[in-house]
């Protein structure tokens, strides 16, 4: 596996138990504000509300990638025009200097 799909597996592990803390942590702090609620009855409430937090960071995150897509193939796009238009000017800029020295030349030559 190279090396730098490893580092992602890793960064992707990490960031997913990070999400899962902190949806446990929010889920904990709802059901204090609640304290009629039974252990049983909060459990299954941190349970919904951390599986929620999942499904809405997921959703989340998948919506992002859609867009860093759309976004990486807008940019390339410009880049690639963006990159003719240099070459082309430059291009440009050495064929008229070269006709500039060789018309210089042919009148250097005349004379």
């Amino acid at each position: 596996m190279p090396l730098d799909q490893a580092v992602n597996e890793i960064e992707g592990f990490l960031l997913r138990e990070a999400e899962k803390d902190r949806a446990r942590t929010r889920a904990e702090a709802f059901c204090a504000g609640l304290p009629w609620l039974t252990d049983t009855q909060r459990r299954e409430v941190e349970l919904r509300y951390c599986q929620d937090q999942r499904d809405t960071s997921r959703a989340y995150l998948e919506r992002i990638a859609t867009r860093s897509a759309a976004l990486r193939t807008e940019y390339e796009g410009v880049y690639r025009a963006l990159r003719r238009r240099l070459i082309t000017g430059l291009l440009t800029g050495a064929v008229a200097v070269a006709a500039l020295v060789a018309m210089t030349a042919v009148g250097w030559s005349t004379r």
